[in-house]
């Protein structure tokens, strides 16, 4: 009884010991607050007051007004509302400075060409926020379930808004065809809901997913009111968006710098008629082929395989005058020219091997460690589902070691130099 007693008294001294350490971690945060703004928290300025990552003990009624304020002030055509969901994915960016830095200085490439592509679709400029919420500004970012590109397309969806995959291009990784499909989606779903939160929650649970939820509601077209019925992921997908369009606005304002991008966001833009690799207009403007993948993420081959008939857009950056010839010379069926000094090779992220007069396209593939069937369907552009048919697999896993088929048939050799190869 003496021992049980002994203990009872250390548990509540524990328990007044943190209480006490918890009000004074809130009263420190206010007075920090205060220190930072010059007077009360209620009545801060949104546009220039500087806060720290709050601690998560405080009510929200503490610094809520503000994020509300702040949140109103850049409303636009979507309603950004406030809440505790909204306010725990800001928590949760806040946290990851360095991320959210590089991303801001992302946006100063990416969010320019969304601009374009949600203005002459007629879509609120804002949903552009929802492409870091994706994929963080990779183009080159692959979901567990084989979504893929800044807009995280399934290639289902994909082909239904005209994006092209084969086992030269992906066009889900295309800034500009990827923005212009995703516009399309959201500009679909928000006539048929009638609502631009629920048509992003669409784009992430898919809209018949969000029919049942509505119905569910008794017709209520109001996200908040339909959330409890959507899928767990969608339910925060939604905050997840609002907390961006915050944090993309008021970064600098909780000390995060945004950094530099790693490449030229200068550019221009010419169009190929013919089968060119990369790493020749890499060499024919003088810069590195990491510099030139970084621009053309959708070409899985490093190999612009224009025509004729389907010429392709190459992005490249602006570089001298002189370099312009150069690469006029190579999309016209000249040899790349021998620079003195060759960029290091620890800029190539990819290497180029020229093609042989034949060559097949793989039909099989052996399962490597560490390889799923979302990764392998993207390696050779068709779908996890045709996977699983054409090897009669009934789960999601790759057995490793196992040769799996991955095309529905033998592919042609002898792939013309003028002609995009196709599976059709």
């Amino acid at each position: 009884m003496k021992r049980l007693f002994t203990l009872t008294i250390c548990l509540l001294s524990l328990q007044v010991l943190q209480a006490e350490t918890n009000t004074t971690n809130s009263a420190k945060s206010i007075k920090q607050i205060n220190r930072v703004a010059k007077f009360n928290p209620d009545v801060v300025n949104a546009d220039t007051t500087i806060l720290p990552v709050l601690n998560q003990s405080l009510p929200l009624s503490t610094y809520g007004g503000l994020y509300k304020r702040r949140l109103d002030s850049i409303r636009k055509d979507i309603q950004l509302d406030y809440n505790e969901y909204v306010q725990a994915y800001i928590d949760l960016y806040m946290h990851n400075r360095e991320e959210m830095g590089q991303v801001a200085g992302l946006t100063k490439y990416y969010f320019p060409i969304y601009e374009k592509a949600f203005r002459e679709a007629g879509i609120p400029e804002e949903i552009k926020f929802l492409s870091i919420v994706e994929s963080k500004l990779d183009p080159n970012a692959v979901s567990r379930v084989g979504a893929t590109g800044l807009w995280q397309f399934m290639g289902t969806t994909a082909k239904t808004y005209g994006l092209n995959m084969d086992n030269y291009v992906d066009d889900r990784r295309d800034p500009i065809q990827s923005s212009y499909a995703a516009a399309a989606y959201l500009k679909d779903a928000y006539q048929e809901f009638g609502d631009w939160l629920l048509a992003i929650a669409s784009y992430n649970c898919g809209k018949s997913n969000v029919e049942r939820a509505v119905e569910k509601a008794g017709g209520v077209t109001d996200f908040w009111s339909i959330r409890q019925y959507l899928p767990v992921e969608t339910r925060g997908y939604v905050p997840a968006f609002i907390a961006m369009n915050y944090v993309m606005h008021y970064f600098n304002k909780h000390n995060i710098v945004a950094q530099a991008c790693n490449f030229s966001t200068r550019t221009d833009t010419v169009m190929v008629k013919r089968v060119v690799p990369l790493n020749s207009v890499a060499q024919a403007l003088d810069v590195s082929l990491r510099e030139i993948t970084i621009l053309n993420p959708s070409y899985r081959m490093a190999v612009v395989n224009g025509s004729a008939k389907t010429p392709r857009r190459l992005i490249i950056p602006q570089t001298a005058k002189d370099n312009y010839a150069a690469l006029y010379a190579v999309l016209n069926g000249a040899d790349a020219p021998v620079r003195p000094a060759a960029k290091p090779a620890a800029y190539a992220a990819v290497q180029y091997t020229p093609a042989k007069p034949e060559r097949k396209i793989p039909t099989h593939h052996k399962v490597k460690r560490g390889e799923t069937l979302a990764s392998i369907a993207d390696m050779f552009g068709c779908e996890v589902s045709d996977l699983k048919v054409w090897n009669h697999l009934k789960t999601n896993r790759a057995p490793i070691g196992a040769m799996l088929k991955v095309s529905a048939g033998e592919v042609a050799a002898n792939v013309p130099d003028d002609e995009p190869y196709s599976k059709n």
